[in-house]
């Protein structure tokens, strides 16, 4: 039997604190009962290529951070469990976190945890086997 590959998506406001957004990933990672050291990646949108707390999350957990262009993470809106209009009008994708999660694992990939909130961030998480 092979191993899940997973994947981190995660979305954030310009300026979110890094310790917010690394709780909310460590609530989403106890919740799927996934080890950090379980993850391939931390994903995002470009739009937040350098945040300092997804870069935080990155470094805490020692994995290469990927981002997708909107138009990429907009192909996942047929998998999305939380498709957002809202989001869709600010950055160009129906959603961030779970579109960026499915994108990491590719075309097999399913959602294991769907967006989760907290007051600035997102986080969401896809897996697929090897």
């Amino acid at each position: 039997m092979t191993s899940p590959i997973y994947a981190l998506g995660v979305g954030c406001e310009r300026g979110c604190a890094p310790d917010e957004l690394l709780d909310l990933v460590n609530k989403v990672l106890q919740d799927a009962a996934v080890e950090s050291s379980d993850l391939s990646g931390i994903h995002s949108i470009d739009l937040r290529w350098g945040e300092p707390a997804i870069v935080n999350v990155a470094r805490k957990f020692n994995c290469p951070v990927r981002y997708f262009s909107a138009s990429t993470l907009e192909e996942q809106t047929p998998n999305l469990l939380n498709p957002s209009n809202r989001v869709f009008a600010l950055m160009g994708c129906h959603g961030v976190a779970e579109a960026a999660a499915l994108a990491g694992v590719g075309p097999t990939g399913v959602l294991v945890v769907g967006k989760t909130k907290s007051a600035h961030a997102t986080a969401a998480l896809a897996a697929t086997k090897r």
